[in-house]
């Protein structure tokens, strides 16, 4: 206990400031990471008038294009990440996703804009990965579910702050406009950032046991992680959660405006209030119950997020079917409280199942199967279903690729049981020592 006190201690004061101030200043980054790429299906509407885009096409950038250079360039940065400064990685990628923001709002054709796109893409992803690491080794267990769920209040802030930002500024003058500010304000963050924030030691607030010696190369760790049953079905559970949030997500505002009425200057306040209560009370209320679930059994890692995917489904139906957008944006908000339970059951399972130097490559793999089968691939099947059922004559062709995307809970549900059999028996062999 000593030894790791004096870890911690040691930790606290490489921080260089003092670790709330650590928190706030990632979540902070982090919410600029999500509303850049958030702004295009929140801009969809005035981003397809100006450009002449198809739901494909719209589908496309939100997804696949952007996330083949999101996913894939994760991992080489991870690598890089677990062996040089972590916040330097972060302040660059920060500059370097913020820099292609301010390219969007520049582009004059589709094919720019994609281009732009996926350099942000690039940028953004060596922004999550070393913020898990940084956290990690400055909360100990117990309480880094909590602190993660405090750091992903950066999705449900960003994209809030987006709708807010973007929504409102695009109404009152140009979509370019929320693209070009946002940027700007990137690019002085990662400044700030790397000014501010020092280097964690890394392993400071682990056991003992967890710490290990040594430097694991890269091929280890990607076999190690990917024939690791807890840490594939943890991927894959949150990569089909991810499905049904981003194919969603990239899509709500337009659903809303075109099937329920809405316009511009009413998704700028109420669809905002629930992205900040939905989506980030569901963030912050998840990290507390996963670790008071955690405490008595790791299974909770799993059941929890299996348990509220169950819950969020049916109102899921009950949205699309809702007669209009007050009540739609109700259960919506239902929707996304019990969506995003799963983020920091993964990320903590991850980060604690593996060693203190291959943090930021796991979750840079984490990110990689998840967000590949989610981000890559939700908006753009739902964008492709909604042009096909628009070619077969249905009146209601977005309501119609939405309801496609049920089957994904369905998916998702099983994937964590599973993660939690195979958590219970772990927990078993190691009581019994057989």
């Amino acid at each position: 206990m000593a030894a790791r006190s004096l870890a911690a201690e040691r930790a606290e004061r490489g921080r260089g400031v003092p670790r709330w101030v650590m928190l706030a200043t990632l979540t902070f980054v982090y919410v600029l990471n999500f509303l850049d790429r958030q702004l295009i299906g929140i801009l969809a509407k005035p981003i397809q008038d100006a450009l002449q885009v198809t739901d494909g096409q719209l589908g496309l950038i939100g997804g696949l294009y952007f996330a083949m250079f999101y996913c894939f360039i994760a991992i080489p940065v991870g690598w890089l990440a677990d062996r040089t400064n972590r916040v330097n990685v972060l302040a660059l990628a920060c500059a370097i996703w913020s820099g292609a923001t301010v390219a969007c709002g520049m582009a004059g054709t589709y094919t720019q804009l994609v281009a732009a796109r996926m350099v942000v893409g690039f940028g953004e992803a060596g922004g999550v990965p070393p913020s898990y690491a940084i956290i990690t080794d400055s909360y100990p267990p117990g309480k880094r579910a909590a602190a993660l769920g405090i750091f992903n209040l950066g999705p449900a802030i960003g994209a809030a702050i987006g709708v807010a930002f973007g929504a409102a500024i695009a109404a009152r003058y140009d979509w370019r406009m929320p693209f070009l500010v946002i940027g700007v304000v990137g690019i002085v963050a990662a400044l700030l950032l790397r000014l501010l924030l020092r280097e964690p030691e890394r392993g400071a607030t682990d056991t003992v046991r967890a710490k290990g010696a040594g430097k694991v190369g890269f091929w280890p760790t990607l076999h190690m992680f990917f024939s690791h049953p807890v840490l594939m079905l943890a991927a894959l559970g949150s990569g089909a959660t991810q499905f049904v949030t981003y194919g969603l997500g990239n899509f709500a505002v337009l659903f809303l405006m075109r099937d329920k009425g809405m316009t511009l200057d009413q998704v700028a306040i109420w669809y905002a209030l629930v992205l900040v209560f939905g989506m980030g009370g569901g963030m912050v209320i998840s990290g507390r119950v996963i670790d008071r679930m955690t405490r008595r059994s790791r299974t909770g890692y799993a059941i929890a997020p299996a348990l509220s995917l169950a819950v969020a489904m049916p109102f899921y139906l009950a949205f699309l079917l809702a007669p209009g957008w007050p009540l739609a944006l109700l259960l919506l908000g239902v929707v996304m409280t019990f969506n995003y339970f799963y983020l920091s059951a993964s990320v903590a399972l991850v980060q604690d199942e593996v060693r203190p130097d291959q943090r930021v490559l796991a979750g840079a793999l984490l990110l990689l199967v998840m967000n590949f089968i989610g981000l890559g691939l939700g908006p753009t099947w739902v964008g492709q279903a909604s042009d096909w059922f628009k070619a077969q004559g249905h009146a209601q062709y977005l309501q119609s690729a939405l309801y496609t995307l049920t089957p994904f809970y369905l998916i998702a549900i099983a994937l964590f049981l599973w993660l939690a059999r195979i958590l219970r028996r772990e927990t078993r062999t190691a009581e019994t020592g057989l």
